[in-house]
């Protein structure tokens, strides 16, 4: 082969392996990132979840408050 040809053939396998490692080490980030919010996403529904338990037993304590006023 002649070294022009070589050079174009080695220089195109270099783009394709970093082109592809670079995909790669990108969608790690992503990944890694949609981990991170999924995890906040779960906090936050626990939070909204507990909220609403205590939203429930504070109007519960408030009839019982009302009706004791009122006897």
């Amino acid at each position: 082969m002649e070294p022009e040809i070589v050079v174009a053939l080695l220089s195109l396998v270099g783009t394709l392996g970093g082109s592809f490692l670079g995909v790669l080490a990108s969608n790690k980030l992503i990944n890694y990132r949609i981990q991170q919010l999924e995890k906040k996403v779960e906090k936050h529904n626990n939070l909204v979840e507990r909220m609403v338990l205590v939203e429930t037993e504070v109007k519960s304590v408030h009839h019982r408050l009302d009706s004791l006023e009122h006897n």
